[in-house]
C-alpha cells in the first residue's frame, strides 16, 4: 500500500476502530504486550494507532510508540492522558521506513497487527532490525496468507480491496522473516479462527 492510501484509510476507521477491528484483535494486543512486559526494557511499538495496547503494558517497560495516522495519534494521546499511563515515554508521527532513532536504541520492538498495512515492508523489517539491541526481541502480530482452504480463498477475493480496507490480506509470512540478523524464536496461532499469528523474533550479533 502506498503511504497516502494508508493515511486515508486509517482517517476513515479511527473514529470506529477501538470497536470493530480492534475488537477482533484483542487477544493478540494483550498476548503480544504480556511477552513484552515479562521481557521488561525499553519498547518501541510500530502502528501504535488509537493507542489500544498501551494501557496493557506492565511496569517494567517503558513504551515508546509512532504511528503515521495524526488521527490515531490523536486518540492515543487522550488515552495516555485520561488514563495517566506512565508506561508511555512518548507518541510521535513517524514513517516506519524511516525511524528517526540511532541504532540500537529498544531492548524491544512489538509491530501488531501494522506490518501488512505498511508500504515496503521489508524495509520496515530493515528498520526494525537496526533500531533493536543485539539480543532484543522483535514482537508481531499479523494475519498471514493461507496456502488452502475457504479462508485462503476469501483473503485472495479480498486481496484487490486492500487501499479501503487498510491491509493486505493475502500477506505473505515470508516478506517478515527475510531480516538476516531476525531469526525466528517462537510462533503461535491465535484465535479467533487462528486467523492472527505471533511471532518473536530475536535479533543476533
Amino acid at each position: 500500500m502506498e503511504l497516502q492510501a494508508v493515511e486515508k484509510s486509517y482517517a476513515r476507521w479511527a473514529p470506529i476502530y477501538d470497536r470493530t477491528f480492534g475488537a477482533v484483535t484483542h487477544v493478540g494486543r494483550r498476548r503480544a504486550t504480556a511477552l513484552i512486559s515479562e521481557l521488561g526494557g525499553c519498547v518501541l511499538e510500530l502502528g501504535v494507532g488509537t493507542g489500544l495496547a498501551l494501557r496493557h503494558y506492565g511496569p517494567q517497560v517503558r513504551v515508546t510508540g509512532i504511528d503515521y495516522s495524526a488521527e490515531m495519534l490523536e486518540k492515543a494521546r487522550a488515552k495516555v492522558a485520561a488514563e495517566g499511563l506512565a508506561t508511555v515515554a512518548a507518541l510521535r508521527r513517524m514513517d516506519a521506513r524511516d525511524l528517526d532513532f540511532p541504532d540500537e536504541s529498544f531492548d524491544h520492538v512489538a509491530a501488531m497487527h501494522v506490518i501488512s498495512v505498511v508500504p515496503e515492508p521489508e524495509k520496515v523489517m530493515s528498520e526494525i532490525a537496526r533500531v533493536v539491541r543485539p539480543g532484543g526481541s522483535v514482537v508481531i502480530v499479523n494475519h498471514f496468507a493461507r496456502d488452502r482452504g475457504a479462508l485462503a480463498m476469501a483473503e485472495r477475493v479480498a486481496a484487490p480491496l486492500a487501499n479501503l480496507l487498510g491491509w493486505h490480506s493475502d500477506f505473505d509470512r515470508s516478506r517478515v522473516l527475510g531480516e538476516a540478523s531476525l531469526t525466528l524464536a517462537d510462533e503461535s496461532t491465535l484465535p479467533p479462527l487462528g486467523m492472527m499469528t505471533l511471532l518473536r523474533l530475536v535479533k543476533v550479533g
